[in-house]
């Protein structure tokens, strides 16, 4: 059976496309809300877990019924931030931390949902990994299986392990503001500054015909193969910082980031990296010249 991205919606308009999304969306929060409602625990943050799950489920049913495995996508974005005004209602009084905290995880929420919206162009429209995916899939191993794992499950799992550090940072209100947090605002907010710069850039290359077919060799796609990558990884480790200075003895939740460095050195790089080797025989002398994620110590600047 030929499968066709969108199924019967593929024709749809793209805000007809939206539409189905934020649908989806609204099911799946009012499932973890129920969720969250009725299970009781020792810890809230099992609860959490179980309304993450929940939500996500509700998002991978809706994206077999329309075909499309972008449906997923903006969860990576939306599911930290409710997650987060969650947790931070929680804990009154509000404190300088945590006001913190909410701001830049809202600033990144809505710029890198924003930055999915601009890209997607509808139901007809389903992520080139997850095409890939479908059609290099073993014999008899079902899509649905690999949607389900691969694709949703997997990234609730790794952003779900990149907010534990944050649970202190907005529920813990013992210890005051500290160099730590000021070093933890400092990185996050740079991170934000360097994806949303990365991908600006990314977009106007993009969006040039003069470089079709070209590679990104300018501003800072000269230092760094993948710098949305990288300010995305420094996102999360800005988030650990604010972890570990309202809960030092909460730095086990550095396992968050480390996974998050894992994930994008070992999966999200490779696969990108193959991928242009395939669509431009040029790029293995830039893979030669340019390092995949940090740059090198000499000439890094931003530049928009």
């Amino acid at each position: 059976m030929t499968y066709r991205i969108g199924g019967n919606l593929a024709g749809s308009s793209r805000p007809a496309g939206f539409a189905v999304v934020t649908l989806a969306y609204v099911a799946a929060g009012l499932a973890a809300w129920a969720v969250a409602a009725l299970v009781t625990g020792p810890h809230p943050l099992p609860v959490t877990f179980y309304a993450d799950l929940t939500a996500t489920v509700v998002v991978f049913l809706a994206s077999l019924l329309v075909a499309n495995a972008s449906l997923y996508d903006p969860y990576w974005s939306v599911a930290p931030a409710v997650i987060v005004i969650a947790w931070v209602l929680s804990a009154p009084p509000l404190t300088g931390r945590q006001i913190a905290v909410l701001l830049l995880v809202l600033a990144w929420s809505v710029r890198l949902t924003a930055n999915w919206a601009l890209s997607w162009r509808g139901l007809s429209h389903e992520d080139w990994r997850y095409v890939q995916l479908r059609e290099q899939r073993r014999p008899g191993v079902p899509w649905w299986l690999i949607n389900l794992v691969g694709i949703q499950l997997m990234p609730t799992l790794v952003v779900f392990a990149g907010l534990l550090a944050v649970w202190p940072a907005t529920t813990v209100t013992g210890r005051p503001w500290s160099l730590l947090d000021v070093a933890a605002t400092a990185v996050t907010a740079g991170a934000i500054l360097l994806e949303a710069t990365a991908d600006r850039q990314l977009h106007r290359f993009a969006g040039d015909p003069a470089n079709r077919g070209a590679i990104i060799d300018q501003g800072l796609w000269r230092h760094s193969r993948h710098p949305n990558y990288l300010g995305e990884i420094a996102f999360w480790w800005g988030m650990w910082l604010f972890g570990l200075a309202a809960a030092p003895d909460w730095w086990w939740t550095v396992v968050g980031p480390v996974t998050m460095v894992l994930l994008f050195t070992f999966v999200s790089v490779p696969m990108m990296d193959r991928r242009s080797l395939i669509r431009r025989p040029a790029y293995a002398e830039h893979m030669r010249r340019v390092p995949a994620l940090l740059p090198r110590p000499s000439g890094f600047r931003i530049r928009g």
